[in-house]
């Protein structure tokens, strides 16, 4: 029995997807203190439809280079971000929560997609989903804004990214799916 060829971070596709992955993030944490009103409840942060291409962007990564490209792109994507706040004068208090929600959703993502990766992308996908977005949604815009915004301001807010981030995710999710069956 031959085992499958090992991935290579150095692939181009890994390379590009972690770039994308480590812009995504950037341009969510560039835009992050900008909201849109919804029209019935919510504030949706014009950062969160940046975010959402992370999550789809790191399952993708996952498949195309294995465990440890996952792991290079969230250091080059903490690193990048971290680096790029410095210089743009980012509050300490934005850099602090987007670093300590991305380690945990990234990672609490990972870790759930891992477990289950005998299992079809889509339920992966799903699985790992359902446990980084409300992760990352509620832990980020509680450490961002707790004192200085009400508390029913930053529910919207969490109300609005969760169900952002699940709406573009399941849109990437279903858009790269599409691609992939039709490469083949």
């Amino acid at each position: 029995m031959k085992s499958p060829p090992a991935r290579s971070l150095l692939a181009p596709l890994p390379l590009l997807l972690i770039a994308l992955y480590a812009l995504s993030i950037l341009l969510a944490n560039l835009t992050l203190n900008t909201f849109i009103p919804l029209p019935l409840y919510g504030l949706l942060s014009v950062g969160t439809i940046f975010f959402a291409a992370v999550f789809t962007l790191r399952d993708r990564i996952h498949r195309a280079g294995g465990l440890n490209a996952v792991y290079v792109a969230i250091a080059a994507a903490l690193i990048v971000n971290t680096a790029v706040a410095l210089i743009t004068g980012t509050p300490w208090r934005f850099i602090g929560a987007s670093f300590l929600a991305i380690l945990a959703g990234e990672l609490a993502d990972t870790a759930v997609y891992q477990r289950l990766i005998q299992r079809s992308w889509w339920t992966r996908v799903l699985a790992s989903n359902a446990v980084s977005v409300p992760l990352d949604s509620v832990l980020f815009n509680l450490l961002a804004f707790w004192g200085d915004m009400p508390p029913a301001q930053i529910t919207q807010i969490i109300f609005a990214d969760i169900l952002a981030k699940y709406l573009i995710a399941a849109l990437f999710a279903f858009r790269f799916r599409h691609a992939t069956r039709n490469a083949t």
